[in-house]
């Protein structure tokens, strides 16, 4: 099945999106018990972490963990965002800078100024995105980005749009009351496929829409540990307490340059296969063997692959025995917790 699909359904009773690529599962949204990134608390500084200028906080769904923070006394309540899924009975990552993101524009009230995305570089759309964003946010402090997907997109519906995160900002940060609150649900799948997937696609919404476009067999793929590789290698994936580990494995191949080939179709794919699992934290390659002057060729392979993946990925290096590690953020709840 050739092209772009995007399916909105429901598995196990839960919301999910799934972007299908040419028939392969490119990636997953699936709705979790924990609180989703996104959400905005007023939350109550509870008491400080030494060492780490760190400070843990009381929210409405349990403790939250908000990094680098100074001059914050405990009792004190403050607004904070979710950035991610906490690990298994660890408290929900939080950050005081709060951002309000939607399909065409995301408000940052602690950053003021009218930014469009870099990638629009026509002279005549970018004046004309900045007459729109001075009309709406005209007598307002907050700062505005406008996002790539705003080159092609309706005047009308881009300012429909400013308008709406500028009214909700405006909501949760003039709120006056006080004690410990919800204040803004984080987006659902199928709002965060509408809001990040905004490449060219067909939309299917219809029930059934997983197992009449072969999302259901990808999911089981991702379900286990083994993950195909082009020309005839696999990966294997296996998430354990203290990392991911990848283990690169060549197939039937047995050319000199299999371990090469391998690893560089490990870079292309790993964003991929770890994206739809939902795994995140620390990763550790276990590559297959590999001329040390490919080591370069591979990190480029790799550098490249993340630069389209949604989640933050750091690039830890080289290890001794010849491994290769990632820091990746958890920004979604791992596949095998959410379907059991």
């Amino acid at each position: 099945m050739k092209g772009r699909t995007i399916i909105l359904d429901h598995i196990q009773d839960r919301e999910a999106a799934a972007l299908m690529v040419d028939g392969v599962l490119e990636d997953l949204l699936i709705a979790s018990d924990a609180p989703p990134p996104g959400t905005i608390y007023r939350a109550r500084a509870d008491r400080p972490v030494k060492g780490q200028g760190g400070m843990f906080l009381t929210t409405p769904d349990g403790p939250a963990f908000l990094r680098q923070v100074k001059g914050l006394a405990p009792g004190a309540d403050m607004l904070v965002q979710v950035t991610g899924y906490a690990e298994p009975g660890k408290a929900i990552p939080v950050t005081n800078r709060i951002l309000f993101k939607s399909r065409y524009a995301i408000v940052t009230p602690d950053a003021p100024g009218l930014n469009i995305s870099r990638s629009i570089r026509d002279d005549d759309i970018r004046d004309r995105l900045l007459e729109i964003a001075h009309e709406q946010m005209e007598q307002c402090d907050y700062g505005l980005i406008l996002r790539s997907c705003c080159w092609n997109a309706d005047p009308d519906e881009i300012a429909e749009d400013i308008a709406a995160m500028r009214a909700q900002a405006e909501q949760v940060l003039n709120d006056t009351e006080t004690g410990l609150e919800t204040l803004c649900e984080g987006d659902g799948p199928h709002v965060i496929a509408w809001r990040d997937w905004t490449d060219p696609a067909e939309v299917a919404t219809q029930p059934g829409g997983f197992e009449t476009y072969g999302v259901l067999d990808a999911i089981e793929t991702a379900q286990g540990i083994a993950e195909p590789l082009p020309g005839g290698g696999s990966l294997f994936i296996q998430p354990t307490r203290a990392l991911v580990a990848v283990d690169i494995n060549t197939g039937r191949d047995t050319s000199l340059a299999a371990g090469t080939k391998a690893n560089f179709a490990c870079a292309k794919t790993l964003p991929r296969a770890l994206r739809v699992r939902g795994l995140g934290g620390q990763i550790t390659l276990d590559l297959a063997p590999m001329p040390k002057k490919d080591r370069r060729g591979f990190e480029a392979a790799l550098r490249t692959a993340l630069k389209s993946d949604p989640e933050e990925t750091i690039m830890a290096g080289w290890t001794p025995l010849g491994h290769y590690e990632l820091q990746r953020k958890r920004g979604r709840v791992p596949l095998s917790e959410v379907l059991k």
